[in-house]
């Protein structure tokens, strides 16, 4: 007899033969002709149920430029496999021809050039759209946003996440999880999510006084769609205290809390549900081991890493579907449901081309008046940009290097730290860069560029900490986003040792010095997790930064040399 999950792998063959599970059938037909419309929203309605999945939007209401990263390291189990294979290999692994618009979708090679082809991508008009495309064909489709929406723009920071919510509501989702809107402080998070027509989920947010579930993020939600019982529960991100200032939401625990999930879905199992969703901000690696840890989970909607897949990954008896993310990307799952349980499903992740798509007139209007009181501001040009400016990527991106730039000049200072953050639209070669651009890489509610003296033996110890949280062979034990940038200082690192083994020759770039254990640095930085850190915005030393610079040129970073890969 064959097995559940022998069913799910002959499933997933047989869609990628047929194209049926991405972007097979688009992407070749589209490498000879023009893209339109109705060619990217095709679907051959499947099965019972159909979900649709957003996430990581990052307050990205306008069409962007959005550039995969190009490099995107796995370790231990996950090591060359998907995510974690980019460029040429990717596109080879999928069948993608170069130069179509897959290759400009999902692949970061020739970035530039090809955006100048096929636009920008993106836009909530556009996203609304596909929405309405959906629900005219299946009108019952369960809409899922899987959080890092009410964070990362001008708007929302200066609305305090208003101008998201006001924009989200509109597209009528059924539930929604959640991180970085944590990071708008647990009063302010409170109102806005009493205030949501919708289900704010959170199986893994507790009570911190009493490590007990929260009445303001119920762990699930039910839903009855074409006959048959769904469940979806949500998974916010795990590790909220440490990546973020647990200072800002004192009241709430986190973690991955698995014990606590096998609880869920057995007792929705119990109460009838055919179908278990998790809507989950995990992270991808993290997901594919949960899924092989909790049973009874039919289908994981993955999101925090920004991954985008045209096929979804088979972990354990569980199909994983990652949605990339600023909007780029809508995913659509067609399930079908029968005697209470999952018999297949049909895919597509639907690229969000914004010069293909037609706009929602009336979504394009309220998107329109969320921005009416800040357009002035936002549309300032500060400088040009002579190349690509771009985020991603485990060690550097070039956004995060003329961040680094700015800190040492501004600050002035020896070295400079950067998170390694995933959130933030390219710029293309020779754009105008407008404070808009600038906030949309810098944005946050802790922002404060501190000014401090680390010693070359605490400068290790920060750098060796991070590592650790993103090359821990255990996806538990990966704690946030990429490896630290840092400017003024390189290093060697090999991602295959062990937690403060992996760093080694620093160097101090101005000259050539090795860094010395028992001496002291300047040293700037920003998105310190410590309550009080005094300094100016960010988004002010960039800027001040760029306006001297007038036409920013930033040069190739080769400050990292990495082994062990």
């Amino acid at each position: 007899m064959i097995s559940r999950r022998d069913f799910l792998q002959v499933g997933m063959a047989a869609s990628a033969l047929v194209g049926a599970s991405g972007f097979g059938n688009w992407a070749r037909l589209a490498a000879q002709q023009a893209l339109t419309q109705d060619q990217l929203l095709q679907f051959e309605t499947f099965g019972n149920v159909s979900l649709i999945h957003i996430t990581d939007i990052h307050a990205q209401l306008k069409p962007i430029y959005f550039r995969e990263p190009s490099v995107n390291l796995g370790v231990g189990e996950n090591k060359g496999v998907v995510p974690h294979v980019t460029g040429a290999e990717f596109r080879k692994l999928y069948g993608i021809d170069d130069g179509s618009p897959s290759h400009y979708a999902l692949s970061s090679g020739d970035f530039a050039a090809l955006a100048q082809g096929y636009g920008r991508v993106g836009g909530l008009d556009r996203v609304a759209t596909v929405i309405k495309s959906i629900r005219a064909d299946r009108p019952d489709a369960i809409l899922l946003d899987g959080g890092d929406t009410w964070h990362g723009s001008y708007t929302c920071y200066h609305t305090q996440g208003q101008d998201m919510v006001n924009v989200m509501n509109a597209l009528n989702p059924d539930a929604m999880t959640f991180h970085w809107e944590f990071t708008l402080g647990s009063e302010r998070l409170a109102e806005l999510v009493e205030s949501l027509p919708f289900a704010a989920l959170g199986q893994n947010i507790f009570d911190a006084e009493w490590d007990e579930p929260t009445e303001l993020f119920p762990p699930y939600k039910m839903f009855e769609r074409g006959g048959t019982k769904i469940a979806v529960i949500g998974q916010a991100f795990p590790y909220m205290p440490i990546a973020n200032p647990g200072w800002m939401f004192p009241e709430y625990a986190f973690g991955i809390r698995d014990e606590n999930m096998q609880a869920m879905v057995d007792e929705v199992r119990a109460a009838g549900a055919e179908c278990v969703v998790v809507l989950s901000h995990n992270g991808f690696d993290v997901d594919k081991k949960m899924a092989t840890v909790v049973r009874g989970i039919d289908v994981i909607l993955s999101g925090h890493t920004h991954d985008a897949l045209p096929e979804p990954v088979l972990s354990g008896e569980t199909i994983i579907v990652p949605s990339g993310s600023n909007g780029k990307f809508v995913s659509r799952v067609d399930l079908d449901i029968r005697d209470g349980r999952m018999m297949g499903y049909r895919h597509k992740l639907i690229p969000v081309f914004s010069d293909v798509i037609e706009p929602d007139a009336g979504m394009a209007a309220l998107i329109d008046e969320q921005r009416a009181p800040y357009e002035a501001e936002l549309s300032e040009v500060i400088g040009q940009t002579e190349g690509l400016l771009y985020r991603r990527g485990n060690f550097n991106g070039t956004w995060d290097d003329l961040v680094c730039d700015a800190l040492i000049s501004e600050r002035e200072a020896d070295i400079a730290l950067s998170p390694g953050v995933r959130w933030g639209p390219s710029l293309l070669p020779g754009q105008d860069i407008t404070r808009e651009d600038i906030w949309n890489v810098t944005s946050m509610t802790y922002g404060a560029a501190y000014r401090t003296e680390f010693t070359g033996e605490f400068l290790k110890v920060v750098l060796e900490d991070v590592a650790d949280n993103i090359f821990n062979p255990d996806p538990y034990y990966q704690q946030g986003g990429d490896m630290v940038r840092t400017g003024g200082l390189g290093y060697s690192i090999d991602v295959s040792r062990s937690q403060g083994d992996r760093i080694s020759n620093m160097t101090l770039l101005k000259s050539g010095e090795a860094i010395d254990p028992a001496k002291s640095y300047v040293v700037a930085g920003w998105a310190s997790v410590n309550e009080g850190t005094e300094g100016p915005q960010i988004w002010d030393v960039v800027e001040n930064h760029i306006a001297k610079l007038g036409t920013v040129t930033v040069q190739p970073n080769n400050s990292v040399d990495v082994t062990g890969a």
